[in-house]
């Protein structure tokens, strides 16, 4: 993928950079029967309460549904053309059936319209096909990675993400993650093949807070600028320091090192190592 960059015709244009949308129909409108209306809360819960900051505004989106599951098993599909989802750092690809269905799928570096694809237990391992990671050979990159079997991807989806199956043994795989955490999956589960597309998007430059604005996400205001009353940083004489053992929350909870993480031993026993190197 290509990023474009502009002439500095503004204070903005200079900072400003996009996604070339490499081999994305800029024309295409989504399919009316894979959207569906997507409501604004702004952050704000049944009671009216803000519980998310920063949120709010922004343009109109509808959300496309995105076929997690793969589970049209046997079927090949042709891929009509990429599309770009505001609702996610990755391009999508419409895949069309044999029968006629058309549905959307995280598109993967390397798949053009025109290409095939399968999900089944005997695909091909080359990118946008399914398979069970039993059936996936080790040292291959995939996305979209199932945590239980028929659930669907819930791992591995945004833009330029990839994992690398690194070993199996017995029930289980073990699986190196964008982070660099090793972590223990079910061979049943399924997953991608592939690295998902649109690697440049980490490189793209916002340049200006309208564009921000356009994402919906409101400002930020520091603690520090802010009264006593409103922030435990707020108040002194000037520039004044945080004047206490370390930043915390608007409600005073500690921001640096502090876990909030619950319910953890759930999962923990699947973690091998942590991206940290524990």
């Amino acid at each position: 993928m290509s990023i474009k960059n502009y002439k500095p015709t503004t204070p903005a244009r200079r900072n400003m950079s996009v996604s070339g949308f490499d081999g994305v129909d800029k024309k295409a409108k989504p399919i009316k029967s894979l959207t569906e209306p997507k409501k604004k809360h702004a952050g704000r819960n049944s009671y009216g309460r803000i519980t998310v900051r920063h949120q709010g505004g922004g343009n109109r989106q509808k959300y496309r549904l995105i076929d997690f599951k793969r589970d049209k098993f046997d079927a090949v599909g042709t891929v009509l053309r990429l599309e770009y989802d505001p609702n996610r750092t990755s391009f999508i690809a419409l895949i069309e059936y044999e029968d006629g269905e058309k549905r959307y799928i995280l598109a993967p570096v390397g798949l053009n319209p025109g290409d095939k694809i399968l999900s089944s237990d005997d695909a091909d391992i080359k990118p946008g096909n399914s398979l069970k990671i039993k059936n996936i050979p080790v040292g291959t990159i995939i996305h979209n990675v199932e945590l239980s079997p028929g659930r669907g991807g819930q791992i591995v989806r945004s833009a330029g993400g990839q994992a690398q199956l690194m070993a199996k043994e017995g029930e289980m795989a073990q699986l190196r993650m964008p982070s660099g955490e090793y972590r223990l999956v079910r061979i049943e589960c399924r997953a991608t093949i592939g690295q998902i597309g649109n690697i440049d998007h980490q490189n793209v430059s916002i340049g200006k807070a309208g564009r921000k604005r356009h994402m919906g996400i409101r400002p930020t205001v520091r603690g520090s600028v802010m009264n006593p009353v409103d922030h435990p940083h707020g108040g002194g004489e000037g520039k004044a320091p945080i004047g206490r053992s370390g930043p915390v929350t608007p409600w005073g909870k500690p921001t640096l090192g502090y876990k909030t993480r619950k319910k953890h031993h759930r999962t923990d026993k699947y973690i091998v190592r942590r991206r940290s190197g524990r």
